[in-house]
């Protein structure tokens, strides 16, 4: 579940870190992050493979995003997977289709960002969630409720944790 605006939604940034990365991961900006007068993309290089006579590159978008841990300053969740390959091995950069259907971006390419909005999210830390109460970024980045972890607020939980660790968050960012 996950209700929001577009407006509130960040699509100019590229993932660079470890993949894959799930959904509902909290992100930092990394390096200068967006710069009006560079470049908004970079040439990755071959799609893997070089013929004589044919050029196939791989582009991507400059400004950088990866995962944030306790202490960093998000600037929001992803919204999609970020995944080279699909669930059978093969590679999505030769099926761009089914990346698009399965929500899923490539290393480089811009991933939808939520800044703002309400998400039903799995694997919250801690026992005592309680509605209404602040939401933190805890070092794995886990969402806990307790600052005690050296955490950043990111919103608030509206409700408390089911059975399979799901609770409705506000995310405020």
């Amino acid at each position: 579940f996950r209700d929001y605006s577009e407006h509130f939604v960040l699509n100019m940034f590229g993932y660079s870190g470890v993949v894959p990365v799930n959904k509902g991961t909290f992100v930092k900006i990394i390096g200068s992050g967006f710069v009006n007068t560079a470049e908004t993309h970079e040439n990755f290089g071959s799609l893997g493979q070089s013929y004589q006579n044919a050029v196939s590159l791989r582009y991507g978008v400059s400004a950088k995003i990866t995962a944030a841990v306790s202490g960093d300053t998000p600037i929001g969740l992803l919204l999609w997977d970020v995944k080279e390959t699909d669930e059978n091995g093969e590679s999505l950069k030769f099926n761009p289709r089914k990346a698009a259907e399965l929500q899923i971006a490539l290393s480089g390419q811009a991933v939808p960002v939520l800044t703002k909005g309400v998400v039903l999210y799995s694997g919250v830390s801690g026992t005592s969630i309680t509605a209404g109460s602040l939401a933190y970024l805890a070092g794995d980045s886990t969402v806990v409720n307790s600052a005690a972890f050296g955490g950043v607020t990111i919103g608030k939980f509206l409700g408390t944790k089911d059975t399979n660790n799901c609770v409705l968050l506000r995310v405020e960012l």
